[in-house]
């Protein structure tokens, strides 16, 4: 292993360390299914946070400036943050309805396939419900209908 390889596999992920597969044991199963909450609901907390800051930041920040520039600036500046909100709020979504298939024990199986997703790919992405080959598939079918 290489030690970037190394590096990367020590990373943790919203502060939860990777998850150590132990030698036989089944694909989510519990204990799989409880680091994958662990880190969704950190991932969860962190946003949560970061939409308080920007409400306090929202406040704090808000002048009446005389100057049309000042002000449109400040306007800019406060709508790329409520797009930015507005997108940790769909992901938030995302992993409640993830949290979701945890507790139904439908968590880490492709929803187009039916297959293992992977512990990699999760790891890297805790709210994917594709296999990467089909959302390989889903990109390139994106990209076709985009092109029409």
């Amino acid at each position: 292993m290489s030690t970037l390889e190394k590096q990367k596999s020590n990373q943790s992920l919203h502060g939860v360390d990777p998850y150590e597969v132990k030698k036989g044991e089944e694909y989510m199963g519990k204990p799989m299914r409880d680091h994958f909450t662990k880190v969704l609901n950190a991932w969860k907390q962190d946003l949560m946070e970061g939409v308080d800051k920007t409400v306090d930041h929202m406040k704090e920040e808000a002048a009446n400036f005389a100057d049309p520039a000042d002000r449109a600036s400040q306007e800019e500046e406060f709508a790329l943050e409520l797009r930015s909100r507005d997108r940790e709020r769909k992901l938030i979504k995302k992993i409640d309805k993830t949290l979701q298939l945890i507790q139904d024990e439908e968590y880490g199986w492709c929803e187009s396939c039916g297959i293992e997703i992977g512990l990699r790919r999760l790891e890297a992405r805790p709210t994917a419900d594709l296999c990467f080959d089909c959302k390989e598939i889903a990109e390139k079918k994106e990209k076709t209908v985009g092109k029409g």
